[in-house]
């Protein structure tokens, strides 16, 4: 399959390649730069007196002298306007307004000329005040240490207290979408997926330092992700000598049963204990600089447990629970060297290794609907390890001038999922032993280049990015008696992409001003070969070359308030999962299969934004709307004379999102300080209709759905005396669309205290999630032939003690 794109693209790029979108940083903190020469004879003038000063008072704020090439560095600015200085004897001297602004971290002022003769300096007056807003419009920070009440836990756990995220099954939706992208240090890797985001529960809090959401990413990032970008940065310190972190953390969750089973299956789990021994070390001296990392994460967990009553049109009626007891271990391993070759160049080498080890115990009884008799009972095991490996060597040469920067980088993943599940299928009239094994190898490489010169006001960035990605994959069927698997399902297939992009970002700023514009170019070729004795797909693939601009035009009424307008074009192509043609048997009697005609989800946002803030607080708020063609979901439906589903992967057409976003952070006095953020939005997805053609062709028909939702987040810090810290955190989500239904409201409450020694060498903490054990999801869906309702009772209430000590 192929995307129609005009060839007009390409040259749209060369003629549009200095424009480019948000870089998705303030500063506040900011280098200014140039050399001085002499107008006449152009020689460069060495120890010429640079002097900042405020507008205002004349206050000096900083002063240099030019070294033997006439270069000048002013470092530690911040943002304000001002007025620079040049004196040098023989020379007049020399003055001039000067803007500082905090979208770049570099200004480069080029060649100041300096004519000969002496004169005497007029006295001259600057201003310089910084934001006191920390928050940007497009990306905002937060560091893990703050988040008191998930300490211990997952990355995943930690995520659903931060503002605009919600948790649904396992994946993070960001402003109500799960199409989110999750980097690594600013990358891309198998651990946590190249599409939309994977396996965020394996990774442990105690191994991160802070997480970035970046709702209007620039063109430097990737274009998939249409809700944006989540940056999980690792712990690294760079003190001089040997340092260092060792952590423990121990936990218990499942303290009581919320619903009992149904009649006849093994216990759920209870009472199951959590542990999280971590090991962070530093070794700096000279040029170099060492460290390494190592987390382990025990945590069996009721990973499932939900209950369902499906009604037919036929009018026959089951009542179904799938429990799902899971053990899981995850170690994860990071080391790397830092080298300052010279004072211009540096490279880096890295490496991380995680093993995620699954054993899932679960039982899946049917009955009718009084429970009087019992259709089917499935019981099974899991056995799945998935392997994560990625090297990383980046480079870094610092041209003459602060800020002028070529970077490249090169960083390999190799990710194995190795899954084996057996199961007995215990029938009335017989009892079946089957079984199925699953092989996939994930291969990706990317090698980066980037290029950035600052500006007199402001800075431009050019780069280019090549992925070359292959997944070969092998599913294999071992039936029993009358099994219900679909073994000419089975066989080989691999996925192959290869996707390179150019890009270019541009930054101007003044007094009142503020314009961050990019554009980045894509070519994508994605082939997915299937094995030729599949019974019902065939290979298939699609290639498309397009341009993703990204554009935020923004206003400063003054030093603490702001309004922008933000404008981007995004991709979400289909996840490898998401087009895997074998039928997947996780659920008895509902089937999930992939789909290789799946095309992208192409979507547009227009986002309204604006900050004020003032000394003890800020105020952000977002007004956003979003246009998706192509919407990726899943679609489920029966076919005739059966009553199992099929949940297959599906182009269901346009959707639309449009929704207000406010944070507020107050702090009320030195003791006690809160943030409040408030997310609501419309979901609508268009009537569709689509033709499913697994097990056998049939067509689905869907009306147009639309919803209300959102959700409520409060977060109170309260330093009490002795170097006490409590948190509650309160969240309540509203009831949301999700394919062919809802899902009801949610609610919990965390709250977490810790406490520092030695000033702040040693912490103890311990917090509890969902308190009140009041989380559980409960779905309405309304499929083609059949409806059903479930709750999902699942482990939310986890209560942790931990202690860490740094040296």
């Amino acid at each position: 399959m192929t995307l129609y794109t005009p060839s007009r693209c390409v040259l749209f790029l060369v003629a549009f390649l200095l424009c480019a979108n948000s870089l998705c940083a303030q500063y506040s903190a900011i280098t200014v730069s140039g050399s001085i020469k002499d107008n006449q004879t152009k020689g460069s003038l060495s120890f010429v007196n640079v002097i900042l000063k405020n507008e205002k008072d004349s206050s000096f704020v900083a002063g240099t002298i030019s070294n033997e090439e006439g270069r000048f560095e002013l470092t530690k600015i911040k943002p304000g306007r001002y007025l620079l200085l040049f004196s040098f004897l023989g020379y007049i001297p020399k003055q001039h307004p000067l803007f500082v602004g905090n979208l770049s971290e570099f200004i480069d002022l080029g060649v100041e000329d300096l004519q000969a003769d002496i004169q005497t300096l007029t006295e001259v007056v600057v201003t310089s005040k910084a934001d006191e807003v920390k928050e940007t419009l497009d990306r905002k920070t937060f560091s893990v240490e703050n988040n008191i009440t998930q300490s211990g836990g997952s990355v995943l756990q930690m995520m659903q207290n931060l503002p605009g995220i919600t948790v649904q099954e396992g994946k993070v939706l960001l402003r109500g979408s799960d199409k989110v992208v999750v980097l690594i240090d600013g990358k891309q890797t198998a651990l946590t997926g190249f599409g939309s985001q994977t396996s965020l529960d394996n990774i442990p809090v105690s191994a991160i330092d802070k997480i970035e959401i970046i709702n209007n990413p620039s063109a430097k990032y990737d274009a998939n992700g249409n809700a944006g970008i989540i940056n999980i940065i690792f712990k690294k310190n760079n003190r001089e000598g040997f340092n260092g972190k060792v952590g423990m953390m121990a936990g218990l969750g499942a303290l009581w049963i919320k619903k009992e089973n149904l009649p006849d299956i093994r216990p759920q789990f209870q009472n199951t204990p959590k542990l999280n021994p971590s090991l962070a070390l530093n070794y700096r001296k000279n040029k170099i600089n060492t460290f390494f990392q190592g987390d382990v994460l025990y945590t069996p967990t009721l990973n499932k447990n939900e209950f369902v009553v499906r009604t037919y049109d036929s009018g026959e009626v089951i009542n179904q629970q799938t429990k799902r007891n899971r053990k899981t271990t995850i170690s994860t391993l990071r080391t790397g060297m830092d080298w300052n070759i010279n004072s211009h160049n540096s490279l880096s080498f890295s490496g991380l290794f995680s093993s995620e080890k699954i054993l899932d115990n679960g039982d899946e009884p049917f009955f009718n609907q009084d429970l009087t008799e019992r259709r089917r009972l499935w019981q099974f095991l899991e056995d799945e390890l998935k392997t994560t490996v990625t090297a990383t060597t980046a480079f870094q040469h610092k041209f003459r001038e602060p800020g002028h920067i070529f970077n490249s980088g090169l960083n390999y993943t190799f990710h194995r999922e190795d899954e084996k599940y057996f199961f007995t299928n215990i029938m009335p009239s017989f009892t079946g032993l089957d079984a199925f094994k699953l092989l996939s190898d994930e291969h990706v490489l990317d090698y980066t280049a980037d290029y950035i010169r600052p500006l007199r006001y402001g800075r431009l960035e050019v780069g280019m990015k090549y992925r070359w990605r292959e997944i070969p994959t092998n599913m294999q069927f071992f039936p029993g008696q009358n099994s219900p698997l679909d073994v000419n399902a089975g066989g080989k297939a691999t996925y192959r992409e290869n996707i390179p992009a150019l890009y270019s970002t541009y930054v101007f700023e003044n007094t009142n001003v503020e314009l961050e514009a990019g554009l980045r170019v894509e070519y994508v070729g994605v082939n997915y070969l299937v094995d030729p004795n599949h019974n019902t797909y065939k290979s298939d693939g699609y290639n498309y070359i397009q341009p993703f601009p990204n554009v935020r035009l923004a206003y400063k009424f003054n030093d603490y308030n702001k309004i922008s307008l933000f404008f981007n074009r995004r991709v979400d192509r289909p996840n490898e999962v998401d087009i895997r043609v074998f039928p997947k048997y996780d659920d008895a009697e509902i089937i999930k299969v992939g789909n290789p005609a799946l095309a992208p989800q192409f979507t547009n946002t227009l986002e309204v934004g604006y900050k004020s803030g003032w000394n003890s607080g800020y105020l952000y708020a977002a007004a956003y709307h979003r246009t998706a063609q192509g919407t990726i979901t899943r679609i489920a439906s029966t076919v005739p004379g059966s009553t199992l589903i099929y949940s297959i992967m599906q182009n269901a057409g346009k959707s639309y999102m449009s929704g207000l976003e406010m944070v507020w952070s107050q702090k009320i006095n030195e003791r006690f300080s809160f943030n409040l953020n408030l997310n609501g939005y419309r979901n609508q997805i268009n009537a569709f209709s689509v033709v499913n053609q697994y097990p056998q062709l049939n067509t689905f028909v869907a009306p147009t759905e639309s919803l209300w939702s959102g959700n409520i987040k409060w977060n109170g810090i309260l330093h009490l005396p002795n170097q006490f810290d409590f948190q509650v955190s309160a969240i309540y989500l509203a009831p949301d669309l999700i394919p062919q239904g809802s899902i009801g409201q949610r609610f919990a409450l965390d709250m977490g205290l810790k406490k520092l020694m030695q000033n702040g060498k040693q912490e103890l903490y311990i917090n509890a999630s969902d308190l009140l054990n009041t989380m559980q999801i409960k779905k309405t869906i309304k499929g083609m032939g059949f409806s059903y309702v479930s709750t999902d009772y699942y482990e939310t209430q986890v209560i942790r003690f931990g202690y860490n000590y740094k040296f």
